[in-house]
């Protein structure tokens, strides 16, 4: 899981088999793959969790909602950042792809994405009974945010209904974040923006997980 990310980039370069296609869609492939890895490997391992009972023997301890599910959030965190580091040194060394802004601004960008990817898994978990289901809400989620991102096209260049569902989709702005840091080495206020909301999108898809969390009584 922690290599995945990283073939899926390796694999779209010589798909394109052009290195100036390459470092057009890179920046998008570098939020979307982990973001969409990240997804399906917490939907799934949080359902297991809550279906072998694990979830609900720690909720009889004495924390928060949020502090556990923070817990989760941070265990995967860690997975997200690994994940992500190896992505990025595949890109930039082998693949060839160049960042104008700070390599250190693209991975804190990169990792944001991730974890976005994460808190939208621990939601849907527990919205599934079985892993089929949790992977069922891909195409649901995951996929309608991926095709409006502007990973195929600019966002301004799409259908006015489709322009607009994707402004309020957090992935097109982790997308936007990550062009900018590629392309420019200023941080500007649109970047600023842009992080903002990847990081509140994420923050308030955990408070809504914590929310479908049960304490069972001891």
């Amino acid at each position: 899981m922690i290599l995945l990310p990283a073939l899926l980039v390796i694999v779209m370069r010589y798909v394109l088999d052009s290195q100036v296609q390459f470092d057009h869609v890179a920046p998008s492939l570098l939020a979307i793959f982990p973001f969409i890895i990240m997804f399906l490997i917490t939907s799934v391992a949080t359902l297991r969790e809550r279906t072998t009972g694990t979830l609900e023997r720690l909720m009889t301890m004495p924390i928060s909602k949020l502090d556990l599910l923070l817990g989760y959030a941070l265990a995967f965190g860690v997975f997200a950042v690994i994940q992500v580091t190896v992505v990025a040194v595949f890109a930039l060394t082998w693949l060839g792809f160049t960042v104008a802004g700070s390599l250190a601004l693209l991975l804190v960008v990169a990792v944001l994405d991730a974890l976005l990817g994460m808190a939208l898994g621990l939601f849907v978990s527990a919205f599934a009974r079985t892993e089929f289901q949790a992977v069922q809400f891909m195409p649901l989620l995951a996929a309608p945010q991926i095709l409006v991102c502007g990973l195929f096209t600019p966002r301004s260049h799409m259908a006015a209904p489709l322009a607009r569902v994707s402004d309020v989709l957090p992935l097109s702005y982790a997308v936007d974040a990550m062009k900018i840091v590629a392309t420019s080495s200023d941080v500007s206020e649109e970047l600023i923006r842009d992080i903002a909301i990847v990081a509140g999108s994420t923050i308030l898809v955990l408070v809504l997980g914590a929310a479908t969390l049960r304490r069972r009584t001891p």
